[in-house]
């Protein structure tokens, strides 16, 4: 049998089908301030600019050895589109949400979906951007792109406070944002997927049971996951920082390729959990053990990892900006080392 591609290899991960190496790539942000020295593709103009921002995502490939591309870098993209007001950030701060459009409850009737949300000026740099990395790599490379889905989006809209309270107190105001918001992911999502991602991630960590109770996750998201799967016609993957835990099961049967996890979850119970209807992402520390420890530590953890059962070894969730590129490079020593025995 011929040695199969990164693509190939990345593709029969999210399927469960059997491999010959598990794939070690990050399906959350990937920008470091080392690869913005290298690159010359600094923050936060590589957020805004589409040649900047496949200059920096295609390092975390060519010299971190990621065996995928991922971009974008920042979480704000559809929340500005949508209409938050946006801080640039710096080389080492994100762009973030500086003031949210939704002070109360009946401002919610006002959002629609702009007819422009492909052109607008944070969209269309990153559908540029997604392109220009595909006509780089090929078919050989794994594209992900990322997004922000209706939880996330609609915490950044109304503020996290309004977006608590209504849940308890409205929770129809909730849903009906979430509703127009998840109609907005999955056109984003799929002109991702025509630009040229192979994988998007959805990243909802506020649907999680750190922010929300389950009953509320199963009510009033759980539906618009299983909606926005049948509806974005590629392969899906969850990013759910916290501890998923509770939600997991539930998560499980929505319609996902996979689960990105973080080091909060336990590989080998999550397995046991989810069993073989959807994959396991992570979840090595981005916070402590890549930013903080020695490339040694980070090989322990990545091995227990790997011993645990995960599917696609990878950061539990977006790298720290002062991570050291060593410490990514080692968990590609990492799966080496643990695949060769």
């Amino acid at each position: 049998m011929s040695e199969l591609t990164l693509k190939e290899r990345f593709e029969k991960a999210l399927k469960g089908e059997a491999l010959d190496l598990v794939p070690v790539c990050s399906v959350t942000q990937t920008g470091i301030v080392e690869l913005m020295e290298m690159t010359g593709a600094y923050w936060p103009e590589a957020n805004y600019n589409a040649e900047k921002m496949a200059a920096l995502a295609l390092a975390g490939y060519e010299i971190a050895g990621f065996e995928n591309v991922r971009s974008p870098f920042c979480t704000t993209v559809l929340a500005e589109t949508l209409g938050c007001s946006v801080a640039e950030g710096s080389i080492d701060i994100q762009p973030y949400v500086a003031d949210f459009p939704f002070k109360k409850k009946t401002d919610v009737k006002n959002l629609t979906i702009p007819e422009g949300l492909l052109e607008s000026r944070r969209t269309s740099v990153v559908l540029d951007a997604v392109e220009l990395i595909k006509e780089k790599v090929g078919d050989d490379v794994p594209v992900v792109a990322g997004l922000v889905g209706p939880a996330g989006l609609a915490s950044m809209l109304a503020g996290m406070k309004n977006y608590l309270m209504w849940f308890v107190t409205n929770p129809e105001v909730v849903e009906e944002l979430l509703g127009v918001l998840t109609e907005a992911c999955i056109e984003y999502a799929n002109a991702l997927f025509e630009r040229g991602a192979d994988a998007v991630t959805l990243i909802d960590s506020e649907a999680g049971p750190d922010i929300i109770a389950p009953d509320m996750f199963e009510t009033s998201v759980l539906p618009l996951y299983r909606k926005y799967c049948n509806k974005v016609k590629g392969l899906n993957i969850l990013h759910m920082c916290g501890d998923a835990t509770a939600v997991l099961d539930s998560i499980a049967d929505v319609g996902f390729e996979g689960i990105s996890i973080e080091e909060k979850v336990g590989v080998s119970f999550a397995r046991e959990i989810v069993g073989d209807r959807i994959r396991l992402i992570g979840n090595v520390s981005p916070s402590d053990t890549l930013l903080t420890k020695s490339p040694d530590v980070v090989m322990i953890e990545a091995r227990a990892c790997l011993e645990d059962g995960i599917d696609i070894l990878a950061p539990g969730c977006g790298l720290a900006p002062h991570t050291p590129l060593e410490n990514i490079r080692a968990l590609v020593r990492a799966r080496d080392e643990y695949c060769s025995q």
